[in-house]
């Protein structure tokens, strides 16, 4: 046995008691030296915070959310293709078990279609709402370009079709490890241009969370440069718009979002397997480097603890600098794309119900 280790154990352990003694204990200790940490120009160093679980304005359905502890595979470092598609097969099962209920609960029904060789499903609400006859909504799910499979990626299309009364076509596009960019934004587009062709492009939508809001934004890229009619409105969802980690919340809400916690786990493993050696700022994998005029009205929702935050207002930003209409909806302490998990929480109605509304305002008839 190495008897340096217990000494080296010991020895950090002690380091680690005196860095707790010293610790200021009073406001105006921690005010002093917060002030000397940050008396010079640079980067800002914050004193090690614990968030409680906020109560003001936030439902006990979010609450038992935003309370949740990490995901077991949050650090998941698949080697090999069977191991990624291992955990994307262990992520989709309770999913796919938990889809009849919420058809029930929502009032949906589901079918399984093939729409330019892509494989997709038309989520139909029982009851169209009066107006939505004649459009349509086009949904690219989220998971970070590998989670989501077949019925696994349907809540939110059965969320906006449930709360919205309108009907959806969800793409199950392709994704890795099987198939890298640019399979994904290849089926997606296939999609588009197929249902282009019996549908106005001023009365359809393309909405989606996460890897979906990034791939939403890509699409209307890819369409301007393809000259193909753009949608009547968008909404990318807590988009991932830059899949690097660049961005202020990449670090303010590391380890504070429950959902993603952080780039460097299986998040930023599933950006580089997706973009398999391309560079990361090109806009169809990071479309924030793209160039936003003329794009459509667009919607866009995210929580204060959300590791997308930033990701999310700088598209904002973006948009509207470009001239474009874009509202941005964020909720009290919700983390990555909380808004969307539980179908009967208050804010997810009325995060979709949101949706709903800016889609009737901004779509043809």
């Amino acid at each position: 046995m190495n008897v340096a280790i217990p000494r080296v154990a010991a020895l950090l352990a002690a380091l680690v008691l005196a860095a707790c003694a010293q610790t200021p204990q009073t406001y105006a200790d921690k005010a002093t030296a917060q002030a000397a940490a940050n008396a010079q120009p640079g980067a800002r160093r914050s004193p090690a915070q614990v968030s409680p679980v906020p109560v003001n304005e936030v439902s006990p359905q979010m609450q038992a959310l935003i309370a949740g502890p990490y995901p077991s595979h949050f650090n998941a470092a698949p080697r090999n293709a069977a191991e990624w598609k291992e955990l994307v097969n262990r992520r989709a099962a309770p999913v796919i078990a938990a889809i009849p209920a919420l058809k029930e609960k929502l009032g949906v029904s589901v079918q399984s279609v093939k729409i330019a060789g892509v494989n997709a499903f038309v989520v139909t609400p029982n009851r169209i709402a009066p107006g939505n006859e004649k459009r349509l909504l086009m949904h690219v799910h989220g998971g970070g370009y590998v989670f989501g499979p077949g019925e696994s990626a349907l809540p939110e299309a059965m969320l906006l079709a449930g709360f919205g009364g309108y009907k959806v076509v969800s793409v199950d596009y392709r994704m890795p490890p099987d198939y890298p960019y640019p399979a994904a934004m290849d089926d997606a587009m296939a999609v588009w241009k197929e249902l282009l062709k019996t549908n106005k492009p001023q009365n359809m939508a393309v909405f989606g969370t996460s890897t979906g809001g990034a791939m939403t934004l890509a699409l209307v890229l890819r369409a301007k440069a393809e000259r193909v009619p753009l949608p009547g409105a968008i909404a990318p969802g807590t988009p991932w718009s830059d899949i690097a980690k660049i961005g202020d919340t990449y670090q303010t809400n590391e380890w504070i979002d429950n959902i993603l916690v952080t780039w460097d786990g299986w998040l930023g493993r599933a950006a580089l397997l997706y973009a398999n050696g391309r560079d990361l700022k090109d806009p169809q994998l990071s479309p924030i480097y793209g160039d936003f005029k003329g794009f459509p009205p667009a919607i866009l929702t995210t929580g204060t603890r959300d590791l997308f935050l930033s990701n999310t207002v700088r598209t904002h930003r973006k948009l509207r600098r470009a001239g474009v209409e874009a509202e941005l909806n964020v909720y009290e302490g919700q983390s990555h794309a909380q808004y969307g998990i539980d179908a009967n929480a208050p804010e997810t109605r009325e995060a979709f119900g949101d949706i709903a509304r800016f889609f009737d305002r901004h779509l043809g008839r």
